[in-house]
């Protein structure tokens, strides 16, 4: 890890901003769906692929808010193409709606940045009875970018240009439950950490794209699959910190924290940089290849958790494995 500030291999530094990391980028002609679109690094995200010329998607739980963020992206960049779907993560239904819409209206998909989350809650259960931010940050994703694969990888083949899928973690991956993933525990309750939680479904979303960059790779498929850590940036995603907390956080946020436009660039970077060609099943931070806990190599745990993942997804559809 190196200083707060300093450039890496990359050229790039935890000060460098969206704008910074993707300057010169062309992204005309690729569509990108963002996750949780509408609020925090999500909106800066959105923002900076549209100015790159992305024609974005905002998956958003509230669409009026959606609507705004679109409505003041227009103002800033002119010509900027996005649209708004509803999409609450939380809700396997409303997933599948999502994923059915986004496949009924035909159009490609060159980048999936699963971007939404929410941070310590307290405890409470999703609309499928699964721990929120599990089901929130991990199950949510996973279902969506199962049911968007076969249409990344037709746009990737018709396009000869390569997919990419970016998994938003954090470093708190690192301070999940001592076992890692709770299998057998994922709701109860009288154990429950919020911050453990929120770290567990953290780990997850590593796991994740390394288990699917592992299977892309099997097969053959133009499409890479990484994780990134943004930055501790303030945004509301700390909603549910104790207020004096929050006031203290604040009094050196500026010394500590990053803007949001810094906390985007690595979402941006590992998006759409050309250096990250080909490059696949990687954890980023400050915009460059970064070390994650040992435990994410582990090929074994990634395996468990997708089958856990697959088999909590189907048993509320009624779908076999695919």
């Amino acid at each position: 890890m190196w200083f707060f500030g300093s450039k890496g291999a990359s050229g790039f530094s935890s000060r460098s901003t969206a704008e910074e990391v993707t300057h010169g980028v062309d992204g005309t002609g690729l569509t990108a769906i963002i996750t949780g679109a509408s609020s925090g690094i999500g909106v800066e995200t959105a923002r900076v692929l549209s100015l790159r010329g992305v024609h974005v998607v905002m998956a958003v739980r509230n669409t009026g808010s959606g609507a705004k963020v679109k409505e003041d992206i227009v103002k800033q960049v002119p010509g900027a193409k996005l649209d708004v779907m509803e999409l609450d993560l939380s809700s396997m239904e409303s997933v599948r709606k999502f994923a059915s819409e986004y496949k009924s209206a035909g159009l490609p998909l060159n980048l999936l940045i699963n971007n939404a989350g929410i941070m310590a809650c307290p405890f409470m259960l999703s609309k499928d009875n699964i721990e929120l931010q599990f089901a929130t940050n991990h199950l949510g994703h996973f279902l969506l970018t199962k049911l968007l694969l076969d249409t990344m990888k037709n746009t990737s083949r018709e396009s000869k240009r390569e997919g990419r899928i970016v998994n938003l973690s954090s470093e708190a991956h690192w301070f999940s439950y001592p076992e890692g993933v709770r299998f057998d525990k994922i709701n109860d309750k009288s154990s429950y950490s919020s911050m453990r939680a929120y770290g567990q479904s953290k780990l997850c979303n590593v796991l994740h794209a390394n288990e699917l960059a592992k299977q892309l790779k099997e097969d053959g498929v133009n499409i890479t699959a990484n994780s990134v850590h943004p930055g501790a940036i303030m945004t509301n995603l700390g909603r549910y910190f104790n207020p004096y907390l929050a006031g203290a956080v604040g009094a050196v946020a500026k010394y500590i924290l990053k803007s949001v436009p810094q906390g985007a660039a690595t979402t941006c970077y590992v998006a759409l940089n050309p250096q990250v060609a080909g490059v696949t099943g990687e954890y980023f931070a400050d915009s460059n290849i970064a070390k994650p806990l040992p435990l994410v190599k582990d090929i074994e745990l990634a395996k468990k958790v997708w089958d856990f993942s697959t088999k909590l997804t189907d048993s509320q559809s009624g779908e076999s494995s695919s």
